[in-house]
């Protein structure tokens, strides 16, 4: 009986000892390798945003406002020339493709027209959904289009947009997050046209009448 506690005992310090060391080495890989990802990400994201919108001089990064919809979060970053806006990149999602998440970064002019997109992650199947990167700068060309003006939708649904051969659901998913992205910049375009000096500007002010109320 005594033998077989010892040993019960030797194998739950072998199995805690083995539970450490695999915890260790996971901890020291995500630390190796966190920055790294995140250097790689922004760096994509960067690349994203000079291929959808037109040239700009500021840091549409550092300007980015965030909006939570649709159970996700949407990103506007605004492109500037000094103080003039020129455009407007939008990072956007849907989980509506053939295979769930689609996400992609879309640019528009101030006039409200797409320049052009780039797809930053999909799952979707290869030879098919997978096109869409091309196929809407192509045969399904939506640069140009203004959702004021053209129906974002498929021909089939009586849009204006050719979907893929054989990939129906994904051409929708596609066109359900540039829509989605475009919605919430003209929802919240009071914001996405005020510069950032003057959006401090405004929390000053707010601090400072704040102060005098609880000072009166």
């Amino acid at each position: 009986m005594e033998k077989l506690q010892s040993s019960f005992k030797n194998m739950v310090i072998v199995l805690f000892t083995i539970t450490a060391i695999a915890a260790a080495a996971l901890g020291a890989v995500y630390e190796a390798t966190k920055d790294p990802i995140a250097a790689a990400k922004a760096l994509k994201q960067s690349a994203a945003i000079k291929a959808v919108v037109p040239k700009f001089d500021n840091d549409p990064i550092a300007d980015v406002m965030e909006y939570e919809v649709d159970g996700g979060v949407i990103k506007i970053f605004p492109a500037k020339k000094g103080e003039k806006t020129v455009g407007h990149a939008i990072e956007t999602f849907t989980n509506s493709g053939f295979s769930g998440l689609i996400r992609i970064m879309v640019g528009v002019d101030v006039e409200g027209n797409i320049v052009n997109y780039s797809v930053l992650e999909h799952k979707e199947t290869p030879g098919l959904g997978s096109k869409m990167q091309e196929w809407f700068a192509s045969k399904g060309d939506i640069r140009g289009m203004n959702p004021e003006k053209n129906k974002l939708t498929v021909s089939k649904d009586g849009g204006d947009v050719d979907a893929i051969t054989a990939a129906t659901i994904s051409s929708r998913a596609f066109l359900d997050a540039i829509n989605r992205g475009i919605t919430t910049l003209q929802n919240n375009s009071a914001d996405a046209y005020t510069s950032a000096s003057e959006k401090k500007s405004k929390e000053n002010d707010n601090e400072e009448a704040t102060t005098e109320a609880n000072q009166q």
